[in-house]
């Protein structure tokens, strides 16, 4: 008699993200579905699919049918840290939203985004992270730097 297994952990989730191009965008290494639920305001559950295709990325989920660029992600830790092309790629998209709303500077989300994933993460350092935010230093005004390093040592100091 077969009886039926419950499963006590949760199972991981499954990778959205689907690469429909031979070429990898070199910023595709910064890409992840939490990005995007930020992005747009959504939840994980909502995407359906995350098309990467050689310059652009196509997000597809409930209530959003869009084409986003891959300078729109924020670097992320666990991956080769953004070099000096990379940084030209987002300084261009930032110059691109900037009639004054961003002043130049990142999204506002990519702060809200920084911030999760500080309370998220445990296995890197703090020095991992000031790393990479020295590494986008550009994209954030003083006050907010100083904000997300304050968090970054006394989160990963505990």
């Amino acid at each position: 008699m077969l009886s039926s297994l419950k499963l006590k952990k949760t199972l991981p989730k499954e990778s959205k993200i689907v690469h429909k191009s031979k070429t990898v965008h070199r910023l595709a290494r910064f890409m992840t579905e939490e990005a995007v639920c930020l992005m747009f305001g959504i939840e994980w559950e909502d995407i359906h699919r995350i098309e990467c295709w050689q310059y652009i990325v196509y997000v597809h989920a409930k209530g959003v049918s869009k084409f986003v660029s891959y300078a729109d992600f924020p670097p992320i830790l666990g991956v080769t840290l953004p070099n000096k092309i990379d940084c030209i790629k987002w300084r261009r998209r930032f110059a691109h939203y900037s009639k004054s709303i961003y002043n130049k500077k990142a999204p506002q989300w990519w702060e809200q985004f920084y911030t999760e994933e500080l309370h998220n993460t445990c296995e890197f350092t703090s020095e991992s992270w000031n790393n990479l935010l020295g590494s986008i230093d550009f994209a954030f005004s003083e006050s907010t730097l100083i904000i997300l390093r304050e968090l970054a040592v006394n989160r990963i100091s505990k």
